[in-house]
């Protein structure tokens, strides 16, 4: 078992940092902060984090192939100019906002953009996985389908285009899609890896939350809760951990000029006065260096 440190490179405390996005042309890291709605643009050779301030919680964000980024906010899909710091909306959101929002998502091959929602009462498997596809929105898969989640994280396709993740953070379970990237249809849903609950295991091993695959084809997942991002092998097999000072990583990207670096969110919201005592890094940006390369993240084509 291969164990890493992940260590702080941005103080931001974050109430719910998510969705680190690496540009690789422009060699910074976006990144967004749900609770407290705002999109972040780091610069590690700068240390510098641009903030924009957006009117509703960011779920998830995507790469444009004719620049800037597109959104995924509570209340639809938006493209978003980082130069202007300007907002364009693109389609409303297609459920309801008062019990619901968009979460984890990113691009696939083909430029498509896909955003899972969220079930906020967290209490039935009702939230499903979206698709913007050149501007028009549609269902990729859901309760209508008997594959709903509570909430939608870990989103990540595979390099071939056949397989893609999911993972539903309440349930503690990472699922695994036939999928073809040709038409951006899924098919049969298999568990890839279940993660044991409260109660469970001697040591609470947090619940996955996002996560990337490397360019070896192994999925990387964020344990919030659990203080660490857990490798796994394609046949489910943990076989990796990096260890984040905080209880509460979030979402992971590859970055850096070889994709190497490691970067993790984390969140301060819902955590107790005495854990943000003994955390006070909790919301914070760490990175840790790897021995493997991730892959570039592909853009949303119009």
């Amino acid at each position: 078992m291969r164990e890493w440190q992940a260590e702080l490179v941005l103080d931001t405390r974050a109430q719910l940092g998510e969705c680190p996005l690496w540009s690789v042309a422009e060699q910074c890291l976006y990144w967004i902060d749900i609770a407290g709605r705002r999109l972040h643009r780091y610069d590690p050779a700068t240390n510098l984090d641009r903030v924009w301030w957006v009117p509703c919680e960011p779920g998830c964000i995507a790469l444009a192939e004719k620049g800037g980024l597109v959104a995924a906010l509570r209340d639809g899909f938006y493209r978003f100019y980082p130069q202007e710091g300007l907002l364009d909306k693109l389609a409303d959101a297609p459920y309801d906002s008062g019990n619901m929002r968009f979460n984890d998502g990113r691009c696939d091959s083909a430029g498509r953009f896909w955003a899972g929602a969220m079930y906020e009462p967290r209490t039935a498997e009702l939230a499903a996985m979206f698709c913007l596809e050149r501007g028009a929105t549609r269902l990729g898969w859901g309760p209508q389908h008997d594959l709903g989640v509570k909430v939608s994280n870990g989103l990540a396709f595979a390099e071939d285009g056949k397989s893609l993740f999911q993972s539903d953070t309440p349930n503690h379970v990472i699922y695994r899609f036939a999928f073809d990237a040709a038409s951006g249809q899924v098919g049969e849903r298999q568990v890839f890896a279940r993660l044991p609950v409260k109660g469970e295991e001697a040591v609470y091993g947090g619940r996955p939350d996002g996560a990337a695959l490397d360019a070896e084809g192994c999925y990387w997942s964020a344990q919030y809760e659990g203080g660490r991002v857990l490798r796994f092998s394609p046949q489910g097999e943990i076989i990796g951990i990096v260890r984040v000072p905080v209880a509460r990583p979030t979402m992971i990207a590859f970055g850096g000029a070889d994709l190497r670096t490691l970067y993790i969110t984390s969140a301060r919201e819902g955590a107790s006065d005495d854990e943000l005592a003994r955390q006070p890094q909790a919301g914070g940006l760490f990175a840790v260096r790897l021995d493997v390369a991730g892959r570039a993240e592909p853009l949303y084509r119009d």
